[in-house]
């Protein structure tokens, strides 16, 4: 099994950029495909990007396409999400999580489609 431990949040104005780490322990994260999603106050669990376990194939969410990029280092066990011209509404919590290259398909959009999970990241977005 792997561990996730997600950092790089925090508070930035809008039109900002941060950049969001997701640090893998346990079995090589080669292993596994990689998603973040994100939770704001009082709503569900949102998809926001996936990546394979190569790198090869990405997806995104319709609300930050063109402006978030997810990334992957296997060499050193870590998943990014870089998020620029950031919005009052990306406020939320951002998770990473995996699931085995070996279940079919690259990535799920739902949230029960991951097996792991990180304890998750406040972004918060001011206007």
């Amino acid at each position: 099994q792997v561990q996730l431990v997600e950092s790089g949040g925090g508070l930035v104005q809008a039109g900002g950029s941060l950049r969001l780490s997701c640090a893998a322990s346990g079995r090589a994260f080669s292993n596994y495909n990689m998603a973040w999603f994100r939770q704001g106050l009082g709503k569900e669990r949102e998809f926001v990007a996936a990546i394979s376990w190569s790198g090869g194939i990405t997806a995104y969410a319709d609300s930050v396409k063109g402006r978030f990029t997810i990334s992957r280092d296997n060499a050193k066990n870590t998943g990014f999400l870089q998020m620029n011209s950031l919005k009052p509404e990306d406020t939320a919590v951002y998770y990473c999580a995996a699931r085995s290259k070996y279940y079919s398909g690259a990535y799920s959009e739902m949230p029960r489609g991951y097996t792991y999970w990180g304890q998750g990241t406040q972004v918060t977005v001011s206007s």
